[in-house]
């Protein structure tokens, strides 16, 4: 059976340090898991006043794939590199509960976040908190 890996990034050098380490210790396994990277991106309310000009949900999802995009490059730069195969995904929602939600729902066996130096508070933190599923958290 085949392992399946969640690796959230946020384009932070924690999280490229976890990137990393995925790469780096992908020997661990007898077969190549199957790598799902993610970034969350907190929803954005956009307030609507009568005769202001409304920001449209393709504006919205744009927004969200090209910051996206951003935060995952260099995490698909490293992972293309090492030659690692994985599936990237931009997720919208509130961010530790978001991360754990997906890997749940697409029945991931670890999740792979970077450790912030100030753990107090951070996404990391939650998603440790709030998930079933082990995660590991690298310095």
């Amino acid at each position: 059976m085949t392992m399946k890996i969640l690796l959230a990034v946020d384009g932070s050098e924690t999280a490229i340090d976890a990137v990393k380490f995925v790469i780096k210790h992908a020997h661990w396994f007898s077969e190549q898991p199957q790598l799902e990277v993610v970034t969350a991106h907190a929803a954005i309310r956009v307030p609507h006043f009568p005769g202001m000009h409304a920001i449209g949900k393709t504006q919205l999802q744009r927004y969200y794939e090209e910051e996206g995009a951003l935060r995952l490059a260099a995490a698909k730069r490293l992972l293309d590199q090492a030659g690692v195969k994985y599936q990237a995904r931009v997720l919208i929602g509130p961010l530790a509960a978001t991360i754990v939600k997906h890997a749940r729902k697409t029945g991931c066996d670890l999740i792979v976040v970077g450790a912030p130096q100030a753990l107090i508070g951070s996404v990391s933190s939650k998603v440790m908190h709030l998930s079933d599923v082990p995660v590991l958290m690298v310095k």
